[in-house]
């Protein structure tokens, strides 16, 4: 793999770790509160979640198939959702 590949998924397990720590925030929460909204955000975190795990499956599995002049944009997309989900856990915390 390349290594712009490989920080793709680098980034995207980040991300799962961000969104797994803000699932358990959002859990305590509703445990605390339940308050319908924390549902929603719990949804929220486990729908990006499953974006990022299908992302790293999909580079780990068919990484040849990706051309390389694709592979900044991956990188830059999965850079920008790991600032956004590290704001949010910010902002909840």
């Amino acid at each position: 793999m390349s290594l712009l590949m490989n920080i793709s998924t680098v980034v995207s397990v980040l991300n799962v770790a961000v969104l797994l720590i803000l699932f358990v925030i959002y859990a305590k929460i509703y445990v605390k509160s339940r308050a319908v909204f924390t549902i929603g955000l719990m949804f929220f975190t486990v729908m990006l979640m499953l974006h990022n795990l299908i992302a790293v499956y999909a580079y780990l599995a068919m990484a040849p198939l990706y051309p390389d002049e694709l592979l900044p944009y991956f990188v830059a997309i999965h850079i920008a959702e790991f600032v956004g989900i590290v704001s949010l856990l910010r902002v909840t915390i």
